[in-house]
């Protein structure tokens, strides 16, 4: 499949003639759409039952925290046993704990008890982006249309965070409190089961290595680690963006908004992401990584002064249009720092790594926010990016690509075939450091 489109002119065009493509991309998209709904839809829930921000966003934390610790070990039983064997399980555990946080949540349940329940909620929620991607990879190779797959999925992903949380809003504020998590509910069902039905597309099982020996963790590639913690940056600002802004239009008296400034944030994102992918790079994705990050970091910092809605939604398409050449960088740098066994797992580090990052600014907004006002609880998103900023220019040598030996615990048939791109993306990258 690689050695069929090393030689196309990389572009969407080409990328959407790979043949499979669309067998697991449109039940991928369904299956991926509750994802942008759960959050604001508990958000949404939890508010309206308890009163307090505080407390929506710890159950919203919890949720964010435990998926973020579970997702790679998701991914990683994924890369060994199957999507398929992981998905459907999980899809039943997840609509489940749905089902008991919204009773819980209507019977006016102590905190304690949402909190408990948010744990396997969160840790079942379905990795299917993640597996998306690693299908990408898995039929693409070390082909040049991998980063073009890569601005493809940012663009995905942020069309359901367009529509996700505009739905559950109105579902929310519309119908029911309820509303949102009931519809979350069933997309998971309905589109993971559809999407676990795809089984030739799924990427090969990597059960072991030659020789009996287990493989190793993504997380024993140290530029893995790093994009963790950058990751981590442009989770708080999702996080910190999602209960900033519902705070925001509650105070002013038009809840009903929150969705559509939240949209416009994400559409930026989704508009970046386009261009990103249609653009023939001449720069590396390290480099990329570190000025979309820099730039992200410039356009959170007037987000807490802003009190005008029309301007709050300029300033938050300006931060949603930085945050695409960040992600899409860091998902392509995957590809020449992971090997193939261990690139679902990967990938599933660096969403739980969003996860957690969201978690623990929706937590501290919301904590700010009941203390200070609503305007406080936009600094989350400036301190995270400001925070994986700093790590990714004092770790930026760990991003070079290399052998992904240290893996596999050798050097595996996925190395040798990738040496020769692998080598000359590092001497790009040496060149333009």
């Amino acid at each position: 499949m690689a050695s069929a489109v090393k030689d196309s002119r990389p572009g969407y065009g080409q990328l959407l003639r790979t043949p499979g493509a669309w067998t697991f991309l449109l039940p991928g998209f369904l299956a991926r759409q509750p994802f942008a709904m759960l959050t604001i839809g508990i958000t949404l829930l939890v508010q309206s039952t308890t009163g307090s921000y505080g407390s929506a966003g710890a159950v919203t934390a919890a949720t964010g925290v435990s998926m973020a610790l579970f997702a790679p070990q998701s991914g990683k039983l994924a890369d060994r046993f199957g999507q398929r064997a992981v998905l459907l399980p999980g899809v039943l555990v997840h609509v489940a704990g749905v089902a008991a946080l919204i009773t819980l949540a209507l019977a006016h349940a102590p905190l304690w008890a949402l909190l408990a329940v948010a744990v396997p909620t969160g840790a079942s929620t379905p990795q299917v982006g993640p597996m998306v991607r690693a299908r990408w990879a898995a039929r693409l190779g070390g082909s040049p249309l991998m980063p073009t797959a890569a601005a493809f999925e940012s663009v995905t992903d942020e069309f359901t965070f367009v529509v996700g949380p505009v739905l559950a809003t109105a579902l929310c504020t519309g119908i029911h409190p309820a509303a949102g998590l009931i519809a979350e509910a069933v997309l998971t069902l309905a589109g993971g089961l559809l999407f676990a039905s795809q089984r030739r597309t799924q990427p090969p099982v990597h059960r072991a290595q030659s020789g009996g020996r287990p493989q190793g963790s993504a997380l024993s590639v140290p530029g893995v680690r790093v994009l963790i913690a950058a990751f981590l940056g442009i989770g708080t600002v999702f996080g910190g963006m999602q209960v900033s802004l519902t705070a925001f239009t509650q105070h002013i008296g038009h809840p009903g908004i929150n969705g559509v400034l939240y949209g416009i944030f994400a559409a930026g994102n989704m508009l970046a992401g386009i261009a990103c992918g249609a653009i023939a790079w001449k720069v590396g994705p390290r480099r990329r990584v570190l000025v979309g990050y820099g730039l992200l970091t410039l356009a959170t910092t007037p987000l807490w002064a802003v009190t005008a809605v029309p301007l709050l939604a300029a300033v938050g398409l300006v931060v949603g249009l930085c945050i695409a050449p960040a992600l899409i960088s860091g998902y392509t740098l995957v590809e020449s720092l992971v090997p193939a066994a261990a690139r679902t797992e990967a990938f599933t580090w660096l969403t739980g790594a969003v996860a957690l990052g969201q978690a623990a600014a929706s937590s501290v907004a919301g904590q700010l926010t009941d203390r200070f006002g609503p305007s406080t609880g936009f600094l989350v998103p400036l301190a995270g990016t400001a925070l994986a900023l700093t790590v990714l220019l004092t770790l930026r040598g760990h991003l070079l690509p290399r052998a992904a030996s240290a893996v596999t615990g050798g050097a595996t048939h996925d190395t040798q075939d990738q040496a020769g791109a692998v080598a000359e993306d590092r001497e790009r990258e040496l060149a333009s450091a």
